[in-house]
């Protein structure tokens, strides 16, 4: 692939990451565990004046829903039950059908809000742990699924990533009237917050390993640029602009140096940033088209996507030196790769037959997995608890946001009520 066919296709990725954003995602669970753990979450106990701001119980019931790997009952069925952990009676929930119990109550206080609940496993009749979490008013949707997160752990034995946040971008109008927009929001696709507007495309968000920053490329200035952007204050600064393409950034887990896909000299290379000094070190130098850089968990290796053997695919290159190595050998190409929280694995985009879809690698064993069904499935990006995949997608034309689980088990559809979302990142917690 020369650089000229490498900008067009770099362009035509953008048009097709279009999506609307500024707008709540709705989340469906298409596919989950057969066999899921019922689970009762009661309405928590409000402790003060008027109503909550939020209703902790059903965030923290949608949550569990979403996972795939529980079925919360309804309301309906647990009416009249006791809402005091004094009054537990494994007996009276193990006849409604759960095998877990969540119940909780809010108390305000000065300027903060605490949040108390218990965790119960109903078949052992035993109590799993009881919590204490203190929340400004304004954020008691954070603290719901910071209980979520609680819940989680504490039944599966794995953290939960309900608190983490997603970011992606959008898109509104058509031809000369599109606005491309960087939105974030809660992990399930609420309170969603537009961080820039653009007339000219946006791609490649990438959180900070702290999550206060994302990087990402725009071609404001009619030219791909790589930008790094506060969340909290909005201030952003100009880290690449070099002459040809600046694409990809990818930031190292101590979070002070950037990888991304420079042609300042050419042909597309690997380079790092460091993000203190602004100086430049390049890794590969190819004839090849080097790009989409990923880095290993220890920081010393990255992966990447390159042509060099005649199609796209996936090589590993360590910091220190010595030669790329191939790792992807199946489908007629491969890219994208973004690695599991563990290092263990890679998920990445598989190429066959003009179709995309997600796959993921065992580092270790080399075995290979295929993760999703699309005809067109991109942009991976790992939870940060490791325990699921957001990626692009299509549905009936329209572009939506899906999610599935690193075991291919558990599927979800994230899609905007109007228009379309494209290029998922998913914060650190």
């Amino acid at each position: 692939m020369k650089l000229r066919s490498l900008q067009i296709w770099l362009f035509g990725l953008l048009l097709l990451a279009a999506g609307q954003a500024g707008a709540v995602l709705d989340v469906t669970v298409t596919e989950g565990v057969s066999g899921a753990i019922p689970v009762a979450v009661t309405p928590f106990t409000w402790e003060g004046d008027g109503a909550p701001s939020e209703d902790v119980a059903q965030i923290v019931g949608a949550n569990l829903a979403r996972s795939g790997l529980f079925r919360v009952l309804g309301r309906e069925r647990l009416a009249g039950a006791p809402a005091g952990p004094d009054d537990f009676l494994s007996e009276q929930w193990a006849a409604v059908g759960a095998e877990y119990l969540v119940m909780g109550r809010l108390r305000p206080e000065a300027e903060r809000v605490l949040i108390e609940f218990h965790v119960f496993d109903v078949l052992a009749n035993q109590r799993l742990g009881g919590f204490r979490i203190p929340v400004p008013p304004e954020m008691l949707r954070r603290g719901a699924h910071r209980v979520s997160d609680i819940v989680y752990e504490q039944i599966t034995g794995d953290k939960g990533a309900f608190s983490a946040r997603i970011a992606y971008v959008g898109v509104t109008g058509r031809g000369d009237d599109r606005r491309f927009t960087l939105e974030v929001a809660d992990s399930d696709g609420a309170d969603p917050r537009t961080l820039y507007r653009s007339s000219e495309p946006l791609m490649s968000p990438a959180w900070s390993p702290d999550g206060r920053h994302l990087v990402y490329v725009s071609f404001e200035n009619r030219r791909s640029e790589i930008f790094r952007h506060n969340v909290e204050t909005g201030a952003r600064d100009r880290l690449a602009s070099y002459p040809g393409i600046n694409s990809a950034p990818a930031w190292a887990p101590d979070g002070k140096r950037l990888a991304m896909s420079l042609s300042r000299d050419g042909t597309p290379n690997i380079y790092i940033m460091d993000l203190d000094s602004g100086a430049l070190t390049q890794l590969t130098r190819s004839n090849a088209i080097d790009t989409e850089p990923a880095w290993s968990a220890d920081g010393e290796s990255l992966y990447f996507t390159s042509d060099r053997a005649g199609s796209p695919q996936i090589y590993a290159m360590r910091l220190s030196g010595g030669s790329a190595r191939r790792l992807t050998f199946e489908g007629s190409s491969a890219g994208a790769a973004t690695v599991s929280p563990d290092g263990q694995s890679l998920v990445y985009v598989q190429g066959e037959g003009g179709e995309l879809r997600i796959a993921r690698l065992d580092l270790e064993t080399r075995q290979v997995t295929l993760l999703t069904r699309g005809r067109f499935d991109k942009s991976p990006s790992f939870a940060p608890n490791g325990s699921m995949i957001l990626y692009s997608t299509t549905e009936r034309g329209r572009g939506i946001l899906g999610s599935v689980s690193r075991d291919g088990r558990v599927h979800q559809r994230l899609a905007a009520r109007t228009g379309e979302v494209r290029e998922p990142a998913w914060s650190p917690l």
